[in-house]
């Protein structure tokens, strides 16, 4: 806790002190002020740490502390320190959340520190610290290709993953089928493209083809309870999924 203190006595100061470590070694002392105008002048500059609480005595060298809210707003919550007790009424019409009587005890000062404590706004939250989680969130994520680069003569043609309705292996070449019906020849083997999909949108019906869900059309049953695909394009052959890998498939079709 960043605790001001605004008091003018130079030994109430130096109690007060010694008081606030033996019952709160943690707390900060930001600074001890003895006058309105130095309160003034101290919130008037928006300080940086800012106190999260005030200690306020209620007499000041150059009059009542109560016209200090008067010139500026102090934000943070305000405990009163003072030798007299006619002025508890005015202290709760500012944001006072305790009222101490001079000579301050040990206890006193003990209870008003926790009701601060209670009453203190939980801390904003990090913007910067929240971008690193999002980061290693989205980095802890396998990432998939939305898009492969297709040589053709001196040039490199983007192809969409999401334009492909299956691939196929012929002769140890791999090709797509897009969903306008065309083909398009991907330079790479059928299994590292596979590992490169979003398993959500592609499965491997078999050792030849990758499906996407999208492109299928009809599901239909195969002797010795396998499964045939017809999709929304032509393909050189129909597409089985073998006996072993039909509950594997009909779970992620059905995700």
């Amino acid at each position: 806790m960043k605790i001001l203190i605004i008091e003018d006595e130079i030994i109430a100061a130096q109690h007060l002190e010694k008081t606030l470590r033996q019952v709160a070694p943690d707390a900060e002392i930001l600074a001890t002020l003895q006058s309105i105008e130095e309160s003034v002048e101290y919130f008037g500059g928006e300080p940086v740490p800012y106190p999260d609480l005030v200690l306020l005595d209620i007499h000041l060298a150059d009059g009542l502390s109560f016209r200090i809210f008067d010139k500026t707003d102090i934000k943070c919550p305000i405990v009163f320190t003072t030798a007299y007790d006619q002025y508890a009424l005015d202290a709760f019409r500012v944001n006072s959340i305790d009222y101490l009587l001079k000579p301050i005890n040990a206890n006193d000062l003990k209870r008003a520190l926790a009701k601060a404590s209670r009453l203190a706004p939980k801390p904003a939250a990090n913007p910067n610290l929240e971008a690193l989680v999002e980061a290693l969130r989205q980095q802890s994520q396998p990432r998939y290709r939305s898009s492969f680069l297709i040589p053709v003569r001196d040039k490199l043609v983007p192809l969409q993953v999401s334009d492909i309705a299956c691939i196929y292996l012929e002769d140890k070449i791999s090709r797509a089928i897009l969903t306008s019906g065309r083909q398009q020849i991907i330079d790479k083997p059928l299994d590292a493209i596979y590992d490169q999909l979003n398993p959500e949108v592609f499965f491997r019906a078999n050792r030849q083809y990758i499906v996407s869900r999208e492109s299928i059309k009809e599901i239909s049953v195969w002797p010795i309870s396998k499964l045939a695909l017809t999709l929304t394009v032509d393909t050189p052959e129909k597409i089985i999924i073998s006996k072993a890998r039909v509950p594997e498939f009909k779970l992620w079709y059905t995700k």
